[in-house]
């Protein structure tokens, strides 16, 4: 029995060794702003195939529209899509600073099962590492992460953060490193630069980039015409990505093609609000004829259009915007030249199935000698 509490504290050690943590720099004072929370997103990676109706079921997504627009999908993509084992896939969610670290604001609650041997046996099969057991446990406080019982209920913080990056408003995306990629590489994909990169993510420099890391990558939102005193401001929508907001009656897309100008329009949803029974007119200015979205004239470099201002419980408000439709002058800072340093190709990933090996054989061992 000696032996066995040895190589089970011996075990303990390796997986403490083999995890790290995801946590991101959230310093943000909400409980100054208008919202206390913000929008982030994070990657998920299943390892066997799923579908989209499951993943919206495991993180609680609870409108489906959520996740198809922040993967920027169709409208009308079914919930029962397949989702081949190794594609990523974006998860939304709401954001907020805690203890200079982000959390995600009503986090995800798994239920444990059957063959869920301890913290690390979910955060590794079910939840891909977007969180670690380290995390798990001291957000649920537990004392120890491989005592878990069948039917206990575990919230899981998801990573992220709402501060301001190089002076500008962003949504944080946790993204997972693939194997041969670079700081380089995620930056100019990302519309960022390797400096801001490695900043963000207290790293000194490109060669600490592992496989399968959560990486802090800011995303450029687009340019938008809220009023602070609507009830979705700030509306931050990232590049690639739509949203519906004003109680489902407008959805706004962001896209780099349209030099990161907000684009609003009426939703073909019906309102989520109870006092709405429809979305109420989106008439320009009081017009008869201008609507939102419309475009009135375009003249060389500039369009007037009608702008979304955000929504109150009973009215939506629209405004008359003009903006240059000139390319831009680059996304969020400059990319500049870096030497990149390849992800590890074999990196976390080949290290975690070795720890599974020599833990399946150590635990096999410790019930031989007790």
């Amino acid at each position: 029995m000696g032996y066995a509490k040895v190589l089970v504290g011996v075990l303990f050690l390796f997986i403490a060794v083999a995890t790290t943590s995801a946590a991101f720099t959230c310093t943000t004072n909400t409980t100054t702003t208008t919202n206390s929370t913000c929008r982030s997103l994070i990657d998920y990676v299943p390892l066997n195939n799923t579908n989209l109706s499951a993943v919206q079921s495991l993180f609680q997504i609870k409108r489906f529209h959520d996740l198809l627009g922040a993967n920027d999908f169709s409208n009308s993509t079914s919930p029962n899509q397949t989702l081949p084992a190794k594609q990523r896939i974006k998860i939304p969610f709401s954001c907020r600073c805690e203890n200079g670290t982000g959390v995600s604001d009503k986090p995800p609650v798994y239920t444990v099962k059957e063959g869920d041997v301890g913290l690390y046996n979910i955060t590794s099969f079910t939840f891909s590492n977007v969180v670690t057991y380290q995390e798990i446990a001291e957000f649920n406080r537990l004392p120890d992460p491989n005592k878990i019982t069948v039917g206990q209920k575990l919230s899981i913080p998801l990573p992220c953060s709402c501060d301001e990056v190089e002076g500008v408003e962003v949504v944080h995306y946790g993204h997972v490193v693939e194997s041969g990629s670079s700081v380089e590489k995620i930056a100019t994909e990302y519309g960022t630069t390797p400096a801001i990169l490695l900043k963000l993510n207290g790293m000194a420099n490109a060669s600490q980039l592992q496989a399968d890391q959560v990486l802090d990558v800011p995303l450029r939102a687009c340019n938008s015409s809220v009023n602070s005193s609507s009830l979705d401001y700030p509306l931050l929508v990232a590049n690639g990505t739509y949203v519906y907001t004003a109680n489902d009656c407008v959805n706004c897309k962001c896209s780099s093609a349209n030099n990161y100008i907000l684009q609003c329009e009426a939703s073909v949803l019906k309102p989520s609000s109870k006092t709405w029974s429809t979305c109420p007119a989106m008439h320009c200015n009081g017009t008869s004829s201008l609507y939102l979205g419309n475009v009135t004239t375009s003249t060389n470099c500039n369009q007037t259009f009608c702008a979304y201002s955000g929504f109150t419980n009973k009215d939506i408000f629209t405004t008359l915007a003009t903006e240059s439709t000139c390319p831009a002058g680059g996304p969020t800072g400059s990319p500049t030249s870096s030497p990149g340093s390849d992800a590890s190709k074999t990196g976390m990933q080949g290290f975690r199935w070795n720890f599974l090996f020599i833990s399946i054989q150590l635990i096999f061992l410790c019930f031989t000698l007790s």
